[in-house]
């Protein structure tokens, strides 16, 4: 397995490592229920330099990521970021990623797991004018997330982090290390990701740590960002995408900007849309105790199967059970009465609107 440049720091703090997307990563440290706690009440930081990133440089580099992808990167300015969805044809989904638009190019940034995926389909459909460097192996990132992030990471750089919104990004120093500071997340909090070179993840890491734990920051594994962002309401890769399923029926019709030309799925995306989806995704809370773990049937009043369950999880934050899933359409209004096959017994659920917990991302006014 690999390891990330963090990796010896994890160990030092008596995480427990499991395997995930080819890395040895830290899936809790104190505690799943403690550390998601205190990331909705303080803060938490993350070690996800296993992710991908992948920098497009070159006159023809917009271009070619307008094909690529589904959302519209001529709305960026430098500094700016955007969430966006790499499809096939058929409008299955490859990956969702984000990207910066930089003062030197456009930066994408990958699910660890389908880094390898990725490139090889980005290389496939790339044209000429366009150079791709994968800075994966020597990029780190580590987040900060919660009501105390900004006070945190503002203590260990010189930007003003209020002139800086959600999605929006500035290349500055943080604890003397140079970075790309980013004010995005993935747990429905405000707070920021920071990308830097690989050598360095170690020294700011410790340097976030002394500031933060007089004001409770604590280090946070896979276990709490997963249900940190299942609370969200936020898709994962392998759970509520993939390429079996389109954006449309993943509720991120948003995302796909269909004026803005031409880009891989289009076609197969505008005929869906024309005819309508046969399923959608949706939130569901649980009535009584069963989580609803992911392949679970989801059921109709009468017992019959009409869909499957993505994600589920104790809420920590609900102090109930919760889940996302896709059904048929006719059963995706939100108050509308469903159950869940846990175990060979039906519990009783509801499909619920929008996510769990209200997002309290720093939008621009």
């Amino acid at each position: 397995m690999k390891r990330t440049p963090l990796f010896q720091v994890h160990q030092a703090a008596g995480a427990r490592l499991i395997e995930f997307a080819g890395y040895e990563m830290p899936v809790q440290y104190s505690g799943v229920l403690e550390e998601h706690r205190t990331v909705r009440l303080k803060a938490g930081i993350f070690d996800l330099s296993h992710m991908g990133e992948f920098l497009f440089t070159g006159p023809e580099a917009l271009g070619a990521l307008q094909r690529l992808l589904t959302n519209d990167l001529s709305k960026l300015e430098v500094g700016g970021a955007q969430y966006s969805l790499l499809c096939l044809e058929n409008g299955g989904i490859v990956d969702d990623v984000i990207v910066f638009r930089l003062a030197q190019g456009y930066l994408m940034v990958v699910n660890a797991a389908n880094i390898a995926k990725d490139l090889d389909w980005i290389k496939a459909h790339l044209p000429e004018g366009v150079h791709l460097e994968d800075q994966s192996e020597d990029t780190a990132l580590i987040a900060v997330q919660g009501p105390e992030a900004a006070r945190i990471v503002q203590a260990l750089t010189s930007l003003a982090l209020d002139g800086l919104y959600s999605f929006e990004a500035a290349e500055d120093q943080v604890a003397g290390k140079k970075a790309l500071i980013a004010r995005t997340g993935y747990t429905g909090e405000d707070g920021f990701e920071i990308y830097l070179g690989a050598a360095d993840a170690v020294a700011v890491w410790e340097a976030l740590m002394a500031v933060g734990q007089p004001l409770g920051l604590v280090p946070v594994g896979l276990g709490a960002r997963d249900t940190l962002r299942l609370e969200a309401g936020l898709t994962l890769y392998g759970h509520e995408i993939d390429e079996r399923t389109t954006p449309l029926e993943a509720g991120l019709g948003y995302f796909v900007r269909f004026e803005k030309g031409d880009f891989l799925g289009k076609e197969a995306l505008l005929k869906q849309k024309a005819e309508g989806v046969k399923q959608k995704l949706v939130a569901f809370t649980v009535e009584g105790r069963g989580i609803p773990r992911q392949g679970y049937p989801l059921l109709a009043p009468d017992g019959s199967v009409i869909g499957r369950v993505t994600s589920g999880s104790f809420s920590p934050t609900l102090e109930r059970d919760i889940g996302m899933g896709y059904v048929q359409t006719a059963f995706a209004a939100p108050g509308t009465l469903i159950g869940v096959d846990i175990r060979g017994k039906a519990r009783p659920a509801e499909v619920i609107k929008g996510r769990f917990v209200p997002s309290r991302t720093r939008r621009r006014p």
